[in-house]
Parts: structure tokens; sequence; C-alpha cells
């Protein structure tokens, strides 16, 4: 646990927390709020230990969010499953991986990526708002779906923020899903690699159960809110948050690349 944690400090990432359930929740990319504020709150920390006490709470959020979405909305679970029990399995390998890659080695490919991202987005206004299904065979559209969860996955177990994003524009994208429709499938799949990564970090010792546990209730109170809000106000709303995450994403990961 980690030391001098005082009254103002547990507020301050209690309320990070919070909006980085609500964030999360309605398009993904909770740990750009989350991860850093423990990262300042605590810089001589071991970044694994960051990284685990940070999935303790995420891993309450997703699953609070992927509940919500799934009373409402109808989940395609022929291809759900076997993406989330693939990506069960990738985020531990990446989180097994974490020590050893260097994530300062992977910030300018994400962010190539993340470009990527949002000029898809911003090029095609329609993407995720009207929902287009794609003529496909069955294993297509779960070769594309096991593809993603598998790669996104081994990617939150090594670093995490914009897993979800990642997550939500490629079933917008490639399987013609509105963004809320692919959130709602996102924090199913999103709720499994925060778990094998979560487990990892566990057995590696490398958790604050107390702190962790404390962002986790404000994580599952914004979580509950923003699944709630993103399903009331529809595509469009979760499509501005999503050109809004992905731009901060893109300033927090390139600061981070200057300032190495």
């Amino acid at each position: 646990m980690p030391v001098e944690l005082d009254a103002s400090l547990i507020a301050l990432l209690v309320a990070a927390a919070l909006f980085a359930g609500w964030i999360d929740a309605v398009v993904g990319g909770g740990g750009l709020v989350s991860l850093p504020a423990l990262m300042v709150a605590f810089p001589q920390a071991p970044v694994a230990t960051l990284l685990g006490t940070n999935k303790l709470g995420s891993v309450f959020g997703t699953t609070t969010s992927s509940i919500a979405y799934a009373r409402k909305i109808k989940l395609d679970h022929g291809l759900l499953w076997p993406t989330t029990g693939l990506a069960l399995a990738a985020s531990g390998a990446g989180a097994a991986a974490a020590a050893a890659v260097s994530s300062a080695a992977l910030r300018p490919i994400v962010i190539a990526v993340l470009l990527a991202v949002l000029i898809l987005v911003v090029a095609n206004p329609r993407l995720g708002v009207d929902p287009r299904p794609r003529t496909r065979t069955h294993w297509r559209a779960a070769a594309v779906m096991l593809a993603c969860g598998v790669a996104v996955a081994f990617y939150d177990g090594i670093i995490g923020p914009g897993t979800g994003i990642f997550l939500a524009v490629a079933f917008t994208s490639l399987l013609g899903f509105d963004y809320v429709t692919a959130s709602a499938h996102t924090k199913v799949v999103n709720a499994a690699t925060n778990l094998g990564a979560l487990v990892v970090f566990g057995l590696q010792g490398h958790l604050w159960w107390t702190l962790g546990l404390a962002m986790a209730a404000a994580t599952i109170t914004g979580a509950y809110v923003g699944a709630h809000m993103a399903m009331a106000r529809g595509s469009k709303f979760v499509r501005i948050v999503l050109v809004v995450a992905v731009v901060a994403l893109l300033a927090r990961l390139s600061w981070d690349v200057y300032a190495a």
C-alpha cells in the first residue's frame, strides 16, 4: 500500500476514477484519466504496480457497464464469447510481458494507429451513427472480432489506455455496428482484458488493494451513469465523445514521446 496517502489525494484519485468510469462506459479510454492520475500521485512507484491498481478499478467499471448494456442491447453471443475468451488470455500475456517490453517503444505505433482512427472517424461522419450490417459469412465476422480482440487485449495488458476506443472503432468500421452496439460488445471484451491483466498483476504482487477498491467504487458509479447516458443519447453523442477521447489520447501520448 502506498505511503503518505492523505484525504485530499484519495479524493483526487476517486474523482479521476469516477470520470474514467464514465468515459470508459461511453466510448472507452478511461485509462487515459485514471492511469496518469496514479502516475502523478505516485511518480516513484513501479509502473507495473500502478497498472495493476488501475486494472483493479477498471475491471469493476467495465463489468458494470457491460451488464448495463447487455440488459438493453442485443449481443451477438456467437461472435462475442470466443473473442472474450481469447482476449482474456491475450491480456494476461500482455501483462506478463509488461516488464520486458518497453511501453515507450510502443507509443509511436499507438500514435500512428490513433491518427488513422481519427481520420477514419472524421472522414466518415455516418460511420457508427447508422448501423450498416455488412454482407458477410459468419466465419469472416468471427475472424475479424477474434483478431481485433487478441491484438487489442495484448496491448491492454502492456499499456491499456485506448483499448475500448480501438475495439469500438474496429466493430463499427469492420462489422457495421452503430457506436452504441459497438460499445456494448466492447465492454464485455474489455472486462475480460482487464480481468486477464489483473490476475497476472495480482500474482506478481503488483496491486494496492485498498486504493484500487476505493477507486473501483467510484468507477462503478461512473460506468453506470455513462452506459445509460450513451444508450439514452445515442450514437451521435458517442461519436462526439469518441473524437474528443482520441484527440486527448493522442495529445497525451505525443507529450510522453516528446518529454522522454
